[in-house]
């Protein structure tokens, strides 16, 4: 593995911060149950393309939302501007995102993949959801910065990554090409094979 030390990498018009390369990562949704969708006390960052997606695809999402959920999208929409004046999904309670559904153990599942896994919709879920514990933030000037948010809830998640060895950013290849393209993630790829090779 690169070690700790290696400084911010660039690939093309994306900055990561060197944890995502280092650090190891994998969901264990049998321990955590999915908290990642109900903890904290905002919904998730969507963008203005994204909601519109979400609404397109409302009409077959709502038979997989819960009916508290469903009364929460007809007041107020899919999605509102938080505190820190950017739009997320709408939650219910102050807690759970407005597409948080359950399995029969419990854990928590996303209705809008859920619907677009049993074909019913062309949209999976927002971006930031797909891409977490890496956060994405525009810097300015066409650059985008990733982060690795290290939160509690994720805790067997390093755990089971560390395990299995896997580092994060391979255990979101795929939401990493979705975002950013099959040739960035190939040139991502190459970047890290580099550093390995100049630190031994």
């Amino acid at each position: 593995m690169v070690t700790s030390d290696i400084p911010i990498i660039q690939v093309g018009d994306v900055l990561l911060s060197p944890d995502i390369i280092t650090e190891c990562f994998c969901c264990d949704l049998d321990v955590c149950k999915g908290a990642c969708c109900v903890e904290g006390d905002a919904g998730a960052p969507v963008t203005l393309d994204e909601i519109a997606e979400i609404e397109q695809s409302l009409d077959d999402v709502r038979a997989y939302m819960s009916a508290s959920a469903r009364s929460v999208v007809d007041r107020q929409g899919v999605a509102y501007v938080d505190r820190d004046g950017e739009p997320v999904t709408s939650i219910v309670g102050g807690r759970d995102c407005v597409f948080t559904c359950y399995d029969g153990g419990g854990c928590c599942l996303c209705a809008l993949e859920r619907a677009w896994r049993e074909g019913a919709t062309s949209f999976v879920k927002p971006m930031s959801c797909a891409l977490y514990p890496i956060r994405e933030k525009a810097l300015g000037m066409n650059i985008i910065g990733l982060n690795y948010h290290r939160w509690a809830v994720c805790e067997c998640g390093r755990a089971k990554g560390e395990a299995l060895r896997l580092p994060l950013y391979k255990f979101l290849r795929e939401p990493l090409i979705r975002r950013f393209g099959r040739r960035w993630y190939t040139d991502l790829e190459t970047t890290v094979d580099e550093l390995r090779k100049n630190r031994g």
